[in-house]
């Protein structure tokens, strides 16, 4: 009998060979996947944030009437993303804000240079009313949710304009957990957007009154008299960083820094509002409004640690 293929019979041989290829480069991917650790990212209205933060804090949503501690809520947030996402790595913080023909301000310009962040300006009309932040968080959300870039987002915000972002986020499959700020009556977020995001979480005036302080009295932390003296340099609180340190390790021994050190450079929200509390007892002033001497002290605080490990 011969051995030759009657014309137009499948080759089974082949047919066997190729499904075993693509088995192979199944296993090959999906081994891929399985060590890919997810990503997430944070995206935060500032306009929003200032806002909630000011009325729950201070009363008061004028920006001019208080301090905001930008970086301080920053690291809270990313620290807090960690807790609820401890497989997975930031990408990054999105801070969206207004300013007048996009100029960066001061303040912006020292959150732009701060890690892990990007700062995205819309404009600021006459009335000081944020135009264009909207459509800046909904390209940047779609835009990672398409190319696969994170697989959680953290939307911090509440205009109902934001649905929008929302659904192509979703669409992509992305998962949106909107977080908010308290508000003291009814609500400061859309009910729209809250019926469309995959989680909600909303922080309350214990954990926003750390990071705002009104310009007219200063930080009190303990209600009594205001803080006040010169600044000191930054050599010298980054010393107090540093001896802080020396007590935190003291206290709680060599073994603890194995939590700390994966996290550098930030630091979990209740160690840095303790080294923040604590700096500002030794200094007697309050550096709610120094972003440049709180990283001075924060680096004091890490290098001490570091040098110890």
């Amino acid at each position: 009998m011969s051995d030759v293929m009657p014309p137009g019979q499948p080759d089974f041989a082949s047919i066997v060979d190729g499904i075993e290829r693509t088995n192979e480069l199944l296993h090959r991917v999906l081994a891929e996947v399985a060590t890919t650790p997810s990503t997430h990212a944070i995206f935060v209205d500032a306009g929003y944030v200032y806002a909630a933060a000011g009325r729950l804090v201070a009363g008061t949503e004028d920006r001019r009437t208080f301090e905001l501690d930008a970086e301080g809520i920053i690291e809270a947030f990313i620290d807090k993303a960690r807790m609820i996402f401890p497989d997975s790595r930031l990408l990054r913080v999105y801070w969206f804000d207004g300013a007048r023909r996009r100029i960066h301000t001061p303040e912006q310009q020292s959150i732009a240079e701060l890690p892990d962040v990007k700062v995205r300006l819309g404009n600021l009309n006459a009335n000081n009313q944020q135009k264009g932040v909207d459509s800046l968080i909904r390209s940047d959300l779609e835009s990672l949710a398409r190319h696969r870039a994170i697989g959680d987002a953290v939307l911090i915000g509440g205009d109902e304009d934001l649905v929008s972002a929302v659904e192509a986020a979703q669409g992509y499959g992305a998962r949106v957990h909107l977080w908010g700020i308290e508000a003291l009556d009814g609500r400061n977020q859309a009910e729209p957007l809250l019926w469309e995001v995959d989680s909600q979480r909303t922080f309350d005036l214990d954990f926003c009154k750390p990071y705002v302080t009104r310009r007219a009295t200063g930080y009190e932390p303990n209600g009594d008299s205001p803080l006040c003296g010169p600044a000191p340099s930054r050599d010298e609180v980054r010393f107090i960083g540093a001896q802080i340190a020396a007590q935190w390790l003291s206290a709680r021994g060599r073994e603890s820094l194995a939590d700390l050190l994966p996290g550098h450079p930030y630091l979990p929200g209740s160690v840095d509002q303790e080294l923040l509390i604590d700096a500002e007892g030794m200094l007697r002033l309050s550096l709610r409004a120094h972003a440049d001497l709180r990283r001075a002290l924060r680096d004091g605080f890490w290098e001490h640690l570091q040098a110890q490990y």
